[in-house]
């Protein structure tokens, strides 16, 4: 590895005692030192050092995978029809993000960019197109998957990564609005995906320690949006539809979800009628891996120069 980590540190360690060593923004030498502001909250532009360390994350993981899985990699916008299908409008409206464009002649287009040169509004002459940006990998596998026609009697297993959008703007590092998630998915019988999720809650805790990452897995919930999504958050924690992994940046703070092990049960087999052989809808449940913030969590608790984080954490990530 170049010298490139010490650069880094030493980024960090030249920014101003204003910014570094802010008590209410612990963040603040981390951010300095691996991302670069793009003028909205929770958008970056990242360092080649948080980049190598992303990439290395992400081989590790793919080492990891099941060898039988197939490999999908979707791009960071998916049709509106099919989220829309999914029902994400029902459950999180708030964080959906949708392409808008300019429709109409060219004069009408023209016109509404001229608006924006004399001082006037252009964005009210936007129209919702055929595009949404995706809020999570596995979305755009469903329908793949259902138009494939009955499953085979073992299921099947992907592996899915798509880069990510939630409308939740935040200056914190652990919930960026644009970010990389990748997926193990399961869709079979719910026994299936019963031993998938608990296989892998067993082998992440393995995964995280090799990592150096303190951590602990613990029953969650969805962020359902409004009244009836509170009950929704109730009802999911009741059935054990959702456990995090949970790692704390820094002593004393929060612990941020950095993996996630969801049961869908069939809510994705009825809305695209994925069937097993048998006829009946297929279950379906994913692992999913919050790319940035396992690589923000190991910048944090290890430090900015990656040469010198312990060597279990450089063994599994090659360093």
């Amino acid at each position: 590895m170049s010298a490139e980590p010490k650069s880094a540190a030493a980024l960090a360690q030249t920014a101003a005692p204003s910014e570094a060593s802010r008590a209410d923004d612990p963040e603040a030498p981390v951010r300095r030192a691996l991302f670069q502001l793009l003028g909205v909250d929770g958008v970056y532009a990242r360092s080649a050092l948080y980049q190598d360390v992303l990439h290395r994350l992400d081989e590790l993981l793919t080492r990891e995978c099941d060898p039988r899985a197939e490999v999908l990699r979707f791009p960071p916008v998916m049709s509106r029809a099919q989220l829309e299908r999914s029902g994400y409008l029902k459950s999180f409206p708030n964080l959906l993000g949708c392409v808008c464009a300019l429709h109409g002649s060219e004069a009408q287009i023209r016109a509404a960019a001229d608006a924006h040169e004399s001082g006037g509004d252009w964005t009210g002459s936007l129209a919702a197109s055929d595009l949404v940006l995706s809020p999570a990998a596995c979305y755009p596998l469903y329908p793949l998957a259902a138009a494939r026609g009955p499953l085979p009697e073992d299921g099947w297993i992907f592996d899915v990564a798509a880069d990510c959008f939630r409308h939740e703007p935040s200056r914190s590092l652990d919930r960026l609005q644009s970010f990389r998630m990748r997926e193990f998915v399961r869709i079979g019988s719910p026994e299936a995906i019963q031993t998938f999720r608990d296989q892998w809650m067993a082998r992440a805790r393995a995964l995280a320690q090799e990592l150096g990452l303190p951590c602990q897995i613990d029953v969650a919930s969805d962020p359902f949006f409004g009244r009836v999504g509170q009950v929704m958050a109730v009802s999911q924690r009741q059935q054990s539809l959702k456990f995090e992994l949970l790692v704390p940046y820094r002593g004393g703070a929060t612990p941020t979800a950095c993996m996630s092990f969801n049961y869908h049960r069939d809510h994705f087999g009825l809305a695209w009628d994925l069937r097993d052989t048998r006829g009946e809808a297929a279950h379906t449940g994913c692992v999913a891996f919050g790319m940035d913030r396992i690589v923000v969590a190991l910048f944090c608790i290890h430090g900015l120069d990656p040469l010198r984080w312990p060597t279990s954490t450089k063994l599994a990530l090659g360093l």
